[in-house]
């Protein structure tokens, strides 16, 4: 019940930030949040997926992912070509059929409320947050996705 008082509560601060005519954008809020959470493990220094799919157990030995850390590489795992990988791994479950959160959600922040936050983030810039593959989406779906730069 906590959590979803906690992600109404954020969901209200979000819709009330983006009534008064703030959007969440690439450059404003996502590329600084994934500097302080996530570039260390999907930085410059990580492959482009296909290098990544090819060498997959050496690279999550490594701890790290593949490359994210460019606006047009978070739209490849957000809207095309591999739809909705960014939005499954982040999920905190609200949308997964098994409600299990996605791999990467834990690393959103240190603690819950950190998470639910910087998820709420996420989500605004996204728009539609589906978590569909390519050939599961609709095409109402894929036009709410935003990704404002």
């Amino acid at each position: 019940m906590g959590k979803l008082i906690l992600a109404a509560s954020l969901i209200a601060a979000l819709s009330a930030t983006l009534a008064w005519g703030e959007e969440v954008s690439y450059t404003r809020q996502i590329k600084p949040l994934f500097d302080a959470r996530c570039a260390g493990c999907h930085g410059k220094d990580t492959p482009e997926y296909p290098a990544f799919k090819q060498e997959k157990e050496k690279w999550l030995a490594k701890g790290q992912g593949m490359r994210m850390d460019s606006y047009s590489h978070l739209v490849y795992f957000t809207a095309w070509p591999d739809t909705g990988a960014l939005m499954r791994r982040l999920d905190d479950g609200e949308s997964a059929k098994d409600g299990k959160p996605g791999n990467m959600y834990q690393y959103l922040g240190a603690t819950e409320e950190e998470r639910q936050k910087n998820l709420g983030l996420f989500k605004a810039w996204v728009g539609n947050w589906v978590v569909k593959k390519w050939p599961e989406i609709t095409k109402e779906e894929m036009n709410g996705i935003r990704v404002k730069y």
